[in-house]
């Protein structure tokens, strides 16, 4: 998970190069990702169709293949924009689908689960991170 919000900054620093400026533009670029990798399903439907609260944020809420799957997305798209040095709102949009869109390709092939059918796990990887701290705290105070 933290892994995957650092490769969004850099994908987010990319974005901003090719001319995705504002937080609404960033949005757009994002949901262009969503959209290819999930068949056509936005952030507002992902959400929805996990069953989301308006506070809880998708990321949060994947399992380990779904993670993997957007970290591939974001990174590929990352160095796609650097690399073919891509200008414009609407180029780096168009990428962002293009790669999400190839990512869902091959896990098609692979006869993989579709990312937007995979299971929402039941707990959040925030509530996952804060028992394995907690955990941790008291492993430490026994060892005193």
């Amino acid at each position: 998970m933290k892994e995957l919000r650092e490769h969004n900054k850099s994908l987010a620093e990319a974005a901003k190069n090719a001319g995705v400026e504002t937080s609404l533009d960033y949005a757009i670029f994002q949901n262009h990702g969503y959209k290819g990798l999930y068949g056509g399903l936005g952030a507002k439907e992902i959400h929805q169709r996990k069953g989301l609260k308006k506070n809880q944020q998708i990321l949060d809420h994947m399992g380990s293949t779904e993670l993997a799957a957007n970290l591939f997305r974001a990174t590929q798209t990352d160095e796609k924009l650097r690399r073919e040095n891509i200008q414009g709102k609407a180029n780096a949009n168009r990428t962002h689908f293009e790669v999400g869109a190839k990512v869902r390709q091959t896990i098609q092939e692979l006869g993989g689960t579709m990312p937007e059918d995979l299971p929402t796990p039941e707990k959040s990887i925030k509530q996952i991170e804060r028992m394995e701290q907690k955990k941790l705290l008291d492993k430490d105070e026994e060892s005193k």
